[in-house]
């Protein structure tokens, strides 16, 4: 009874930020249809366009941290405000940007957006403190968010495609950008601050450390991407930032007020937490792209792949994210029957069983989709289930950086299988390195996409599995109301 009381009292504050997950998800889809106009407009080869991608990969990487602890430290609608309106500002830069840098440097600010969803649980989770049902009501919520963040990517990228074909390109990117605002005031006004605040200071050093080790880490995998496995300059910049981890771990530890607590990766619970993140950003982030080029590639000319032309596409897409819709929803009952780490196990199953089909299952249209759906179910799921996973294992002090790591480890999981995939797909033996004239990617390079991806979630479930099998449930006693 008090959780549904609880409930009831946070479902208008759910509601505002379920509009502000659905505009992330407009933004997530809106673009995708216009690419190729927008390097038009720019003036710029397709191939360019992987810049914005690697550039707005990179600052999500960076800011997550520093917006998670600040969120902790001094509220986390303060630091949804912030990023909104930075993420407003940039995306009503890009219609009148003409110059490729000028447009690269708005699309990375627009990144901003990623620190949203972590904010949101963090948020969530501080003002159900000392109430029954605490992370129950937290998942909940979550499977909300991420419901409606699909739900606007789906009409995102069906909008996108219907306008920029109606209307001039600098209108339709007005759209995003309005809509952004509106994110702004419904934050404002809709939405009451988190209850804890910790204070302190932001430890600057620490987040230069990590800020210079993520950069030098995920532009050395973007270079790598560009220039190929043998560029030894690509090769030493990765290797430099994942060396340069050490002395900000070192850092850490001696803060009393650290910008990441790093002992937390030795929770428990939180650990393979983050071990999950990681390695479903292997799928979720790297894993997706290949699956829509494999659609479109044409089996008369390559023996493989399904041929499909852009609405086709467009509708193993828009299927997969309504399988993720149902997964967000279905993970709190899933976990309330079981047990919230017996769900987030059946979850990576789900994607690992899901990828495994595509090794012997992948010729026709039916199979993908039905491949689709079992990993769009598990991938709905995860995408819910850890950040709020993250906050009900997280010291109380430390929620916002919890969930927000679950997002920057994803997102580097997602940038070395980004790097590793496109290197596989190029350099296959049936592909363009192979056969300059053909652009499509090898038949084996997708073999080792599926399998890498169906054998990351399968290492999440196994180290799940030694997750104590209360975590993720109330840790505390409910206050007397």
């Amino acid at each position: 009874m008090k959780a549904r009381i609880a409930w009831a009292g946070l479902a208008g504050v759910v509601g505002y930020l379920a509009f502000v997950e659905f505009t992330s998800g407009v933004l997530q889809g809106y673009y995708t249809p216009m690419l190729t106009d927008i390097a038009r407009h720019l003036g710029i080869p397709d191939a360019d366009v992987n810049w914005l991608e690697g550039a707005q990969l990179m600052l999500s990487a960076l800011v997550v941290p520093a917006f998670a602890k600040l969120g902790d430290m001094f509220g986390h609608k303060r630091m949804l405000l912030i990023s909104t309106a930075l993420t407003a500002i940039a995306s009503f830069a890009l219609p009148f940007s003409d110059s490729f840098g000028v447009f690269l440097a708005a699309w990375a600010l627009q990144g901003f957006y990623v620190v949203w969803l972590p904010m949101e649980i963090a948020l969530i989770f501080s003002r159900t403190r000392g109430i029954e049902g605490r992370a129950q009501i937290t998942a909940r919520a979550a499977g909300i968010l991420v419901a409606s963040l699909e739900g606007g990517a789906i009409l995102g990228a069906l909008l996108g495609g219907a306008l920029v074909d109606a209307l001039p390109l600098t209108v339709v990117l007005l759209v995003p950008a309005i809509l952004v605002a509106l994110c702004f005031f419904v934050i404002l006004f809709g939405v009451t601050e988190s209850p804890e605040h910790t204070g302190g200071r932001l430890d600057t050093v620490g987040l230069v450390l990590i800020s210079v080790a993520l950069i030098a880490f995920t532009g050395g995998l973007s270079m790598l991407r560009l220039n190929g496995p043998g560029d030894i300059v690509s090769i030493l910049v990765t290797i430099v930032g994942v060396v340069l981890v050490i002395p900000f771990v070192l850092w850490e530890l001696r803060q009393e007020d650290p910008l990441i607590d790093v002992r937390m990766f030795r929770n428990p619970a939180l650990g393979p937490v983050f071990v999950t993140a990681g390695l479903f950003g292997v799928s979720v982030l790297g894993g997706q792209a290949p699956l829509s080029t494999f659609a479109r590639t044409d089996p008369t000319v390559t023996g493989y792949g399904l041929g499909t032309q852009g609405f086709a596409t467009s509708l193993i897409i828009g299927i997969y994210l309504i399988a993720m819709i149902s997964g967000a929803l279905l993970f709190p009952v899933i976990g309330r029957v079981l047990t919230p780490r017996l769900a987030l196990i059946a979850a990576t199953l789900l994607v690992c069983i899901g990828f495994a089909l595509f090794l012997p299952l992948h010729g026709t249209y039916a199979q993908v989709v039905t491949n689709m759906v079992v990993i769009g179910l598990g991938s709905g799921a995860l995408v819910a289930a850890l950040p709020s996973a993250a906050a009900a294992a997280a010291p109380p002090a430390q929620t916002g950086v919890a969930t927000g790591l679950t997002n920057s480890v994803k997102t580097v999981g997602g940038a070395i299988a980004s790097c590793v995939f496109g290197i596989a797909l190029l350099h296959g033996a049936t592909g363009a390195a192979a056969n300059p004239q053909q652009t499509a990617g090898s038949l084996s390079g997708y073999m080792t996409v599926w399998a890498v991806c169906s054998a990351t979630a399968l290492v999440a479930a196994i180290f799940l599995c030694f997750v104590p099998k209360q975590a993720f449930r109330d840790r505390e006693q409910p206050v007397a109301v």
